[in-house]
């Protein structure tokens, strides 16, 4: 299997962790005594994602140590230094040169999941999408991506009235909640990398332009995903995964993902 890379936002603050994050990144937060970067790089390892880049941000160093002490062997990581203030598509910008493949996965550094990234990739590379969006299961009225007729015909996070809007202007509209984990093609981020720079927000810039140019895709995601943003997403998570020990338990996860093989997404 060819080896496969991914990107790991982790540059931000987190502040609506509160004095969590004052100390911390927050993506080295804990969960069940692991760090939220603990679980996203071991999956992804165990996913076929030997190449992992991390543009760093915020409290980076400690980022740096964490990598050291855990010595994830397997992997080749990566820190890139993008500043504290940068934003996405600034950090986006200064790592792009060191993406080797016609493929990358992009994702937050601040969510754990356990859906079968393997089949997703594929999926994607055979399908020849220029962007495949990772979407949860619920269908949200006002959500990220707007889907008509099984086709992706935006990306906003607009107010209320200006989702009402599109909603009555579509046939069958429907608009799903964004997951923050997309798989690009790479020579895209390579061709607009210098318009990054003057984007006050990446998602809201970028992603408008490539659906409205190339195919994209839209995966609902049949499994676990949950985004930390505050303190509640981590007693959240705690529950769900003494209730269910799949969630966060590696040894577990290679059968569920056995399991779940085939039926892990539906395409829109």
């Amino acid at each position: 299997m060819k080896n496969k890379c991914a990107v790991i936002l982790c540059g931000g603050k987190g502040t609506r962790l509160g004095s969590l994050s004052k100390k911390i990144p927050k993506t080295l937060v804990k969960i069940q005594k692991k760090e939220i970067l603990w679980y996203i790089i071991k999956f992804l390892g165990f996913s076929g994602f030997k190449h992992i880049i991390l543009p760093l941000g915020y409290k980076g160093e400690q980022i740096k140590k964490f990598l050291k002490k855990n010595k994830f062997d397997d992997l080749n990581i990566e820190t890139h230094d993008t500043g504290v203030s940068a934003n996405i598509g600034s950090r986006l910008y200064k790592i792009a040169h060191k993406i080797k493949y016609e493929n990358f996965l992009l994702l937050n550094g601040d969510a754990v999941f356990n859906f079968d990234l393997k089949s997703i990739y594929n999926k994607h590379c055979k399908e020849n999408s220029a962007i495949t969006f990772l979407s949860g299961e619920i269908t949200y009225p006002f959500g990220t991506i707007g889907v008509s007729n099984e086709k992706v015909i935006d990306f906003s996070r607009n107010l209320v009235f200006d989702r009402l809007k599109i909603r009555g202007a579509k046939k069958n509209y429907q608009a799903y909640n964004y997951t923050g984990i997309s798989i690009i093609k790479t020579d895209l981020l390579k061709r607009y990398k210098e318009s990054f720079l003057k984007a006050n927000n990446f998602e809201q810039e970028f992603y408008p332009k490539i659906i409205k140019k190339y195919q994209t895709k839209l995966l609902k995601i049949s499994g676990f995903w949950h985004s930390i943003d505050n303190l509640k997403d981590i007693e959240i998570v705690d529950e769900k995964n003494q209730k269910d020990k799949k969630y966060l338990n590696l040894k577990k996860l290679n059968l569920f993902l056995k399991k779940s093989k085939n039926k892990t997404f539906k395409s829109r």
